[in-house]
């Protein structure tokens, strides 16, 4: 008999809490669960944040489950304030539905909606032209104020000040999950352990007023040591979309997660089995470094596929392997005019993102930080011309150990 669903997300390492753990696991066992996780469009891109989450559904679907992708068109127009500081800046109708569509082509990677195996759906299609008294005396009388005030997702805005706009997100998500149930027996939500408070509120909407079961369960989140959400550089969020994070700079970022880190991610973000992922993750001094070639790799073929996770690699391997270069490192190119006058090398790591400011950059060759094709520069004056090509015909600017850049003339 194949192993429960709920064993295998347990064993590598995504569960967090769970309303009704052992129910749960009894019905993830018998019968196939329609589930739903919501992701509100506040981008034209998935992040590796939601990496996770993708993940978990790709793991329920696999063991005969149905997922739900509720992309949030109606949620997006008022903002989750959980774990916000500041309310979300207000955006508009024609820019969600243009993100919700981008984030549909991306899930259809990941998840197979053919023949009803997975059903995307927007809760703009029941939100927006909810009747306000309707919605008030349908479901507001389910909620008690108190028990609100005292979830964390509102807690933390308290002392910042929680406008009532935003205190109704816990009511249309709950709205959701309820809507989902009634539509497509959708009995169970799944969700990063920031949705806790949002996930009870749908569970126990459901339970009263239908007098079905209904569950919730979420997903650690994936932090640093020092407890910082991963899936974030200097530069900003890493994407899925290689047009906005290259599969290049996305393998990187994987290649360079902490030591402590390497199991954890392993687990949760490749399918390689738990015996492999153990014994990668036992590896201890410079042999962790192959772990964390494995991990860069698988993540990097689910991602973008097998061919660019491979010239990913190949392009790590390259560059850390003793100044070999290869066509895969970031590239960025000029007119030969340009590189014929000379071009500052502040402009130069500023234009390919290797620096934040000007003065970051001069900070940064000031400290020794910066090489020229493979030799340190201290001067932040320099200028870099077509004599400075190498044989490749290209000038190689390395920040620190891991961040390359390759300039060529057109």
């Amino acid at each position: 008999m194949s192993t429960n669903v709920y064993d295998i997300l347990q064993e590598r390492g995504f569960i967090e809490q769970c309303t009704h753990e052992d129910e749960v696991r009894e019905l993830l066992g018998k019968e196939s669960v329609t589930f739903y996780i919501g992701f509100d469009a506040t981008a034209d891109s998935l992040t590796a944040g939601h990496f996770l989450t993708v993940m978990a559904m790709m793991h329920m679907q696999r063991a005969g489950h149905r997922p739900i992708a509720l992309l949030g068109g109606g949620t997006t127009m008022i903002g989750d304030p959980t774990g916000k500081s500041d309310m979300r800046s207000l955006m508009t109708r024609e820019t969600i539905d243009y993100n919700a569509n981008r984030f549909k082509e991306q899930l259809s990677k990941f998840i197979d909606f053919s023949d009803d195996k997975a059903i995307l759906a927007n809760n703009a299609d029941w939100l927006l032209d909810l009747n306000y008294v309707e919605f008030l005396r349908e479901i507001g009388i389910h909620f008690s104020v108190n028990k609100m005030l005292a979830a964390e997702c509102y807690k933390q805005r308290m002392e910042k000040g929680l406008t009532f706009f935003e205190f109704n997100y816990m009511l249309m998500q709950s709205y959701d999950f309820w809507k989902l149930n009634k539509l497509y027996d959708c009995k169970l939500q799944l969700g990063g352990n920031d949705q806790w408070s949002n996930i009870i509120g749908g569970v126990e909407l459901i339970r009263r007023k239908e007098q079905k079961p209904a569950y919730g369960l979420t997903f650690k989140l994936l932090t640093t040591s020092e407890g910082i959400k991963m899936g974030k550089t200097m530069k900003g969020a890493v994407w899925l979309d290689p047009n906005k994070t290259s599969p290049y700079e996305f393998y990187q970022y994987w290649r360079n997660i902490e030591d402590v880190k390497v199991e954890e991610c392993l687990g949760l973000l490749t399918f390689l089995p738990m015996d492999e992922v153990r014994r990668l993750g036992a590896l201890k001094g410079a042999e962790i470094n192959h772990a964390k070639d494995v991990f860069a790799y698988e993540i990097t073929k689910i991602v973008h596929g097998e061919e660019e996770a491979k010239k990913a690699q190949e392009a790590s391997k390259a560059l850390f392997g003793g100044g070999v270069k290869s066509e895969n490192i970031p590239t960025t190119s000029y007119p030969a005019a340009r590189f014929a006058e000379g071009i500052d090398l502040i402009t130069l790591m500023c234009d390919a993102k290797l620096a934040v400011s000007r003065s970051d950059a001069r900070r940064t060759i000031q400290q020794g930080g910066v090489s020229v094709n493979d030799k340190k520069v201290d001067n932040f004056d320099l200028i870099l011309t077509d004599k400075d090509f190498d044989s490749d015909g290209a000038i190689l600017i390395r920040k620190g150990k891991k961040s390359y850049h390759r300039f060529i003339a057109e």
